[in-house]
This record gives structure tokens, C-alpha cells and sequence, in this order.
């Protein structure tokens, strides 16, 4: 297998437009992917399955030698799924995955969000962020919920999907709103140089969940909890919060405190 399977490998992925295509749509580290490529790992047997199913030959085909392999392939040409054609969309987030910096890696995990909340004006909104590879892509999860008033102990929850890249020093992180799909909101935070994370600040910018729909911006602050977490112990947390709680904490409301608001909408200070 270490003989043939990296010549193999790199024919197979001729057929597509990029490697990271191929580890998209396998869903497959791609760092993984290249050291079967270059020959310096061997895949499971769980991930060679994975790859040969989706190039439609058997386990034992994709170790034959090379020639003989091109000539099985060659004979068999419709095995191999042909080439799609990028719709423009596609290839947008293909050239931005593809410049997006492998430091984005570093920050994955979970975290605390805390922001002003859109439609709560003079309340701090703490949600719970989880960032993770899938695939070639950096994707996380935001879970929000809001109390609603007159009924102790309920909330109205929220579930927003994204995607997140790192360009030229700046976290990028795009998402929508997956439960209703009425919103799509930003978030660019500034990345942790040092060794250890802790907080990030940054800036969001969404639209209030009330009837109104107003735009607004607001600072944001991630704080880290590491890569696994209790969920549910992290999630009685998740709720709206007075600027004034105990449970926000001075350096937290320092670093949120340049958000104010104008004719109803958030802005910068």
C-alpha cells in the first residue's frame, strides 16, 4: 500500500478541481489527506473506505501499481465521478477557504460570547460558541436564549450555523440564524498571539430579533472554555444578563463598554 497508494491517490484527484474539493466532499482533514498523498501516513481502515467510496473503486484496485492501476482506470473511466462545475457561489468560498490562514486551527474550541444584546437595549446577551474542523472548513455552532418576560424560567432559543476563516490577522465568522433562517449576522474578532487564549474582542453586527428588525452593531467578547466542556453545566450561563450582574465581570463590562446607543440603533463610542 505505502508502494502505490500516494501515485494513486494524486490520480484519482486529478479528476477534481483542487485537493481541498476532494477533502470537502469526503470530509476529510485535509492535513491528514496530504500525508496520504506524499506517502508519509497510510489511512485507516475506516478512511480508506471513505476514500474509495467515493472514488468508486475497490480497496484492493487503489494499492495495485501505478501502470496497471491507469490502466484499470483508463478502461473504466465512468468509475471516476467527473468534474463538476463551480457554480459562482462556490467559488467564492472555495477562494476563501483557500486564503484563509491555517492559524484559524488554533481557535477552535468553545467559548462564551458576550455582547449587547439587539433586543434587549442595557442588557449583556452571553451565548455559547462552539468551533470545530469539518473537513477543510473551520464551522461552529451559536446557541443564544433569551428569558421571556413574565415567565420565570423560560426562553425563547436561538441556533445560528456558520462558517469562520482567518484573513490577514482577522477572524472572519459569518452565520445565519438556522431555526428561522431570517437573519444573517458578522463577527471579526482580533486573534490570540499569545500562547494561551483567553478573551477576544472584536465586533458584531446583526439585526435585532424584535418586530423592528433594526440593525445593529455591537463590541463582542469571546471568552475561551477549552476543547471539551461540560455542555450542560456551560448552558445554564447562556442568558441575558443586567450590565450591572455580578456574573459580568469589571473586566468583561470594560471591554464591552464602548457600545452605546443612537436613535435606537448600537454603535461605536
Amino acid at each position: 500500500m505505502e508502494e502505490f497508494l500516494p501515485a494513486n491517490l494524486r490520480l484519482l484527484c486529478s479528476h477534481y478541481r483542487s485537493v481541498a474539493e476532494v477533502c470537502r466532499k469526503i470530509r476529510i482533514n485535509r492535513g491528514q489527506f496530504n500525508k496520504y498523498l506524499c506517502g508519509n501516513s497510510i489511512p485507516t481502515a475506516f478512511n480508506l473506505k471513505r476514500i474509495c467510496d467515493f472514488f468508486g473503486v475497490e480497496e484492493f484496485e487503489i494499492t495495485l501499481p501505478t501502470a496497471q492501476f491507469i490502466s484499470l482506470i483508463g478502461a473504466n473511466a465512468r468509475r471516476v465521478r467527473p468534474v463538476e462545475t463551480a457554480t459562482a457561489a462556490q467559488s467564492m468560498l472555495e477562494h476563501l477557504r483557500q486564503k484563509s490562514s491555517p492559524e484559524l486551527m488554533a481557535h477552535t474550541g468553545y467559548y462564551y460570547e458576550y455582547y449587547h444584546a439587539m433586543t434587549e437595549p442595557g442588557s449583556i446577551l452571553c451565548a455559547l460558541v462552539h468551533v470545530r474542523e469539518d473537513g477543510s472548513d473551520v464551522v461552529y455552532e451559536r446557541n443564544e436564549r433569551l428569558q421571556i418576560a413574565g415567565s420565570e424560567g423560560e426562553f425563547e432559543r436561538y441556533r445560528y450555523v456558520g462558517i469562520a476563516y482567518y484573513l490577514r490577522d482577522r477572524l472572519f465568522l459569518i452565520d445565519y440564524e438556522s431555526l428561522t433562517s431570517n437573519e444573517v449576522s458578522q463577527t471579526i474578532l482580533i486573534p490570540s498571539f499569545k500562547s494561551c487564549i483567553t478573551r477576544l474582542n472584536g465586533l458584531k453586527i446583526g439585526v435585532s430579533a424584535a418586530d423592528h428588525r433594526a440593525p445593529a452593531c455591537s463590541r463582542v467578547v469571546w471568552e475561551y472554555l477549552g476543547q471539551e466542556i461540560n455542555r450542560i453545566d456551560a448552558y445554564r450561563r447562556v442568558r441575558l444578563y443586567d450590565v450591572d450582574d455580578p456574573a459580568i465581570d469589571e473586566d468583561l463590562r470594560s471591554r464591552l463598554s464602548q457600545t452605546k446607543v443612537v436613535d435606537g440603533l448600537f454603535v461605536i463610542a
